[in-house]
């Protein structure tokens, strides 16, 4: 029996990784312990070092373009994707994603601008008809991202982004939900206890239309 691919989107400071958790938790209750995480961009050897240009400022002397950042993106996630997730899901265990490609839809799209259209040409050259079993989606104004980041320590290349930018982001994001009936809302900017309790709330309907 194939594994479902599980995938928790949202801004930086959302709460993805604690969320991961928290679905991974649930999921053993039910029985299924053959379980993975993983993130994007990176999750193999090459994709990590992928993720050091994104992330890194290491490109003071030279700009990295939107559309280089949107590749470098994609490369990333081809390479986890065929390395790490397709081989899990076929094994039957179940994979968690910190980020997959609503976030290039989001950032790239929203926030650097380039051509939606564009976009989903090229995920579906590279991806085909991959797509998340499940996505929650973990919404937190950008005023709530940034205040939380900053808690967090230094700043990466992203994270420095302005205001604006991530409020161009979130309204990306606001209007991706609507677009997949399997992409679920989770109001993040609520207490822990309120968050993992919607968390769980939708898990739980949701399992219980899965073949498991």
């Amino acid at each position: 029996m194939k594994g479902k691919f599980i995938v928790i989107e949202g801004l930086e400071g959302a709460g993805k990784t604690t969320s991961s958790y928290i679905v991974a938790s649930l999921l053993r209750k039910y029985g299924i312990n053959n379980i993975i995480c993983t993130r994007e961009p990176g999750g193999t050897p090459l994709a990590e070092k992928l993720r050091t240009i994104i992330t890194n400022d290491i490109t003071q002397k030279e700009h990295i373009t939107h559309y280089t950042e949107l590749l470098i993106l994609y490369a990333a996630r081809i390479q986890l994707v065929e390395n790490v997730i397709k081989p899990a899901l076929m094994r039957g265990t179940w994979v968690i994603g910190d980020r997959h490609t609503l976030s290039s839809q989001a950032y790239q799209g929203g926030g650097r601008g380039i051509n939606h259209d564009f976009i989903l040409h090229l995920q579906q050259e590279i991806m085909g008809n991959f797509i998340p079993d499940l996505t929650l989606y973990l919404d937190v104004t950008p005023e709530i991202s940034l205040q939380r980041t900053k808690k967090r320590g230094q700043l990466d290349r992203i994270e420095k982004e302005s205001l604006y930018f991530f409020t161009c982001v979130r309204n990306y994001y606001l209007t991706l939900v609507q677009t997949s009936n399997n992409i679920k809302t989770v109001d993040a900017s609520q207490s822990q206890e309120k968050v993992t309790h919607n968390i769980k709330k939708i898990i739980q309907q949701w399992l219980q239309h899965v073949h498991l």
